[in-house]
């Protein structure tokens, strides 16, 4: 029994062994390194050399067990087996020595889960792991320095996951929106919009969850302390090795200074188109009124000589003078004609504005009807401007008359004059003015009022919206002529239904020393520390002006674009000063400011409008003695006006 285990156990060793060495050896043919792979030919030989010996084991056993089962005792014929086995197996010994060498030879004797490879393929193996490393350490060192540019970058970068929470906050999306990055991780993204913007950027977010791409956009953002930003957005979605979205990237530039710039840009073009039009049209006029004087001379003349000859036919005459009334009515309105070209002949010297203010309010007591209450205000001091005298009472009386046909139902009409200082950037005079202190004629009504559309071609030639019969449409034509003739522009603030407000800027005289009262210090105004100004305007456009003259002075700004959005933002951050326009859609400012002065009795507030301070006052829209800015204003009188408000100083205003 034991001789069969023994051949047993030796054929299935001699079994294994072979198919070690059949794997060793194919592969190793396959590969073509029969010749230089040695440790693996070695290996193999070991085992096909320890397969052979346990043959060899087997058939002295198989030998043994078959002469004792014939013989009954045993044999001594397997004597030549032994010793080739013997001689065998120390064959196998020799070839482990062998193994044993080249293995130390290639230092893998002892290596952990060592393998063969032969020098020439170690080689290029290690070549491989050097590249593999150094494009490793490029890697990094390009993914370190795009981190950088990202961190740093002027432009704010965020990630969000698909659903918006935010991943990752940039150093530019702090200075765009003034969160710091603890404050906005793991946040929602609607933090920084309004209920019109949030459901936009919900639409963009689901778009990029339902694989449609990016998207580039503008849209208004919020900053943290609530005033507006504008932002170019690129949001593109993040994906995954099986393109799965797994986040979003969000690059937001501030074009709010870009937007503004393009605004004053397109103002100051369509102010140049204008006053190219004016000029056009002034050609046009002129030399029409000069070749139609002429005929007028004709027919005029010859009327006169018809009615000389018919003084025995009365119904004749009196026809002939109906023609010549005509003559003379047609004279007149070539005369303005020549006027607004600046044809006409003008004697122009230094007169003081506040004695025309003066013989204009007495004509126009005893003509403008009851129905309307005149009220004209003239400078503390005198204002001396160089014009031709006659000019500008016709320039004061046109604007009279033009506000008093705008109120056939009754209302109020003020005359007044001061002095500004323009700082050479407004863009709505008719012409542009270079900076510095002008005298300033402002009439106001409280009329009708005029679209956008209508104000900007009131001054054309024959552009009227009154009645047939009523207006020829050259009094505003006559009056935009004469200013422009002395230097000086007009500028027209107007809304329907409210009234309108004609402002004229002339030079001050040389003569005379500028120390008007209303002239602003040339020294710079004071910075704002600081300070937080709740601002309420209307004008989107003009809204952002004023939030980066207040920011420049070193104001910190709040803006709201109606009352309901004021109180919200007075409740969120507060403020040390208002200021707010006068009138306004839903709730006016003297209201606003009544209700924050429940609040806060000592706010300071200032009123800002494109109507005068005297139509204001004289209507009783707000007080008269309350801290207040005509639009339009220069960067220097807002600084110096909120500068001058102090906290306590200002009571509440009556509606």
């Amino acid at each position: 029994m034991p001789d069969q285990i023994f051949l047993l156990a030796n054929m299935v060793i001699t079994v294994a062994y072979a198919a070690i060495t059949t794997a060793i050896v194919v592969p190793v043919a396959r590969a073509g390194q029969l010749r230089t792979n040695k440790l693996a030919v070695a290996t193999s030989m070991i085992f096909f050399s320890c397969a052979v010996g346990h043959a060899l084991h087997g058939v002295m056993a198989y030998g043994t067990l078959i002469e004792n089962a014939a013989m009954g005792h045993p044999a001594s014929s397997t004597a030549g087996w032994s010793w080739a086995s013997a001689g065998w197996d120390m064959l196998t010994a020799a070839v482990g020595v062998y193994y044993w060498t080249l293995r130390r030879g290639y230092g893998v004797l002892l290596g952990k889960g060592a393998i063969y490879v032969d020098p020439w393929g170690q080689s290029r193996l290690d070549q491989a792991a050097e590249r593999e490393r150094a494009a490793r350490d490029v890697a990094e060192a390009q993914r370190a320095t795009l981190a950088t540019v990202v961190e740093h970058s002027d432009d704010a970068i965020v990630g969000l996951t698909p659903e918006g929470l935010i991943t990752a906050w940039n150093h530019g999306a702090e200075k765009v929106f003034g969160y710091a990055a603890a404050e906005m991780l793991g946040r929602p993204a609607t933090i920084l919009t309004d209920q019109p913007g949030a459901e936009q950027q919900s639409d963009v977010l689901s778009r990029i969850r339902h694989g449609r791409g990016g998207q580039s956009y503008e849209a208004r953002r919020l900053r943290k302390d609530g005033a507006p930003v504008d932002l170019a957005l690129t949001v593109t979605p993040i994906v995954d090795q099986t393109g799965t979205v797994i986040g979003v990237s969000a690059i937001a530039r501030d074009i709010t200074a870009a937007k503004e710039a393009a605004e004053r840009q397109r103002a100051i073009e369509e102010r140049t188109n204008r006053a190219q039009r004016m000029e056009s049209l002034g050609k046009l006029a002129g030399g029409v009124a000069h070749d139609f004087n002429n005929l007028l001379a004709i027919i005029g003349n010859y009327t006169d000589f018809a009615i000389d000859q018919v003084a025995d036919r009365p119904d004749v005459r009196d026809d002939l003078r109906q023609v010549r009334t005509a003559v003379d009515r047609a004279s007149n309105l070539t005369s303005q004609l020549l006027t607004f070209t600046r044809g006409d002949a003008i004697q122009p010297r230094d007169i003081d504005v506040n004695a025309s203010i003066a013989e204009v309010h007495a004509m126009l007591e005893r003509t403008i009807g009851e129905h309307i209450t005149l009220i004209a205000i003239p400078a503390r001091q005198p204002l001396i401007v160089h014009a031709d005298p006659g000019q500008l009472q016709q320039v004061l009386l046109n604007l009279a008359l033009n506000g008093r046909d705008a109120m056939p139902g009754g209302g109020t009409l003020v005359v007044e004059a001061n002095t500004a200082t323009l700082d050479g950037n407004e863009v709505n005079m008719q012409p542009s003015l270079p900076a510095g202190s002008y005298a300033r004629l402002v009439v106001s009504d409280t009329g009708e009022g005029m679209s956008p559309e209508t104000a900007a071609r009131i001054f054309e030639p024959f552009y009227t919206t009154k009645q047939p019969g009523r207006g020829t449409g050259l009094g505003l034509a006559t009056v935009y002529g004469i200013v422009t003739e002395a230097g000086g522009c007009i500028n027209v603030y107007s809304e329907p239904g409210l009234g309108t407000t004609f402002r004229v800027y002339l030079p001050l005289s040389a003569a005379v020393p500028e120390t008007g009262t209303d002239a602003i210090s040339q020294a710079p105004p004071p910075r704002g520390d600081g300070r937080t100004v709740l601002v309420v305007e209307d004008e989107p456009a003009l809204a952002r002006v004023i939030a980066r003259i207040l920011t420049d002075g070193g104001y910190h700004v709040v803006a709201a674009t109606d009352g309901r959005e004021a109180l919200d933002l007075y409740d969120q951050h507060g403020c040390d000063a208002l200021l707010t326009d006068v009138i306004m859609p839903e709730m006016s400012g003297p209201r606003l400011a009544e209700i924050l002065h429940h609040r806060d009795p000592g706010l300071p507030v200032v009123y800002m409008s494109g109507y005068s301070n005297g139509l204001l006052g004289t209507t009783h829209v707000i007080d008269e003695d309350i801290a207040f800015i005509e639009k339009p204003f220069s960067a220097a009188d807002l600084l110096y006006k909120i500068a001058s408000t102090h906290r306590g100083t200002n009571a509440p205003t009556r509606l």
